[in-house]
């Protein structure tokens, strides 16, 4: 049999009650951990970044929709420079990670804004945008420094190497693949005060884990998540008997 082995009633409710203690210490410790996020500092974003919609150009303060907390994540872009000969589309792990998120309405009602961004043009992003059939709004970074400034896309001809908050040094022992001209994923905060707007968070690699809701669902279950997060495709992908 390919899973847990078989026991009792009363053996399954003792070990149970065993994994719940260790549940709830967890929860204790993400609850604290949250705290510390919200505690973190900020800093002004004071540069004039110009993004590109669906209807034109907008500034940072546009993607907010006039609420006061905005959430971006930097939307990974399949670029044929960028090592994927013949591609111009979404990254599949972003594309996996958006396919969780669900109705913003209730983001909407905490006065939180959440926003796709992607250093790519914005008539390739609208074109993967209506394939996938995303409302979220979604922004086009091409051509500012935003991406390079949040450290999700590489140019050392524009910034320093850096990702996940290691250096050019570390990336060369631990992540190779992090290299000057190719792009990556995060997720990072701002609030704003009338017309100022402040960073006050970023997350990478692992950092985004928790925003998979599917990887949630599947850690409830005796197989777990079975496959890495690479493996999974598009959703309009999967053979139809899967």
């Amino acid at each position: 049999m390919d899973g847990p082995r078989v026991v009792s009633q009363d053996e399954w409710l003792a070990a149970r009650k065993e994994l719940l203690a260790k549940e709830k210490a967890a929860t204790h410790a993400r609850d604290e951990l949250s705290a510390s996020r919200r505690a973190l500092p900020m800093v002004e974003v004071t540069k004039k970044y110009v993004f590109t919609g669906p209807g034109g150009e907008v500034s940072l303060l546009d993607l907010f929709e006039g609420r006061r907390q905005l959430i971006v994540y930097h939307f990974m872009w399949r670029h044929a420079e960028s090592g994927f000969p013949g591609e111009d589309q979404g990254c599949p792990t972003c594309s996996f990670l958006v396919d969780s998120i669900g109705d913003p309405a209730h983001l909407h009602y905490c006065d939180t804004t959440l926003a796709l961004v992607s250093r790519a043009p914005i008539a390739s992003i609208e074109r993967h945008r209506q394939r996938m059939g995303w409302p979220l709004p979604w922004y086009s970074s091409y051509g500012s420094d935003f991406n390079y400034d949040f450290h999700t896309s590489f140019d050392t001809g524009i910034a320093p190497l850096e990702y996940n908050y290691m250096d050019a040094a570390t990336l060369e022992r631990t992540a190779p693949y992090i290299r000057s001209g190719t792009d990556a994923f995060g997720t990072s905060v701002f609030l704003r005060e009338d017309a100022r707007v402040f960073h006050t968070y970023s997350a990478y690699g692992r950092g985004v884990d928790g925003l998979i809701n599917t990887y949630n669902w599947l850690d409830l279950t005796p197989l777990g998540r079975q496959r890495h997060v690479a493996e999974f495709q598009y959703h309009d992908s999967y053979d139809a008997s899967t």
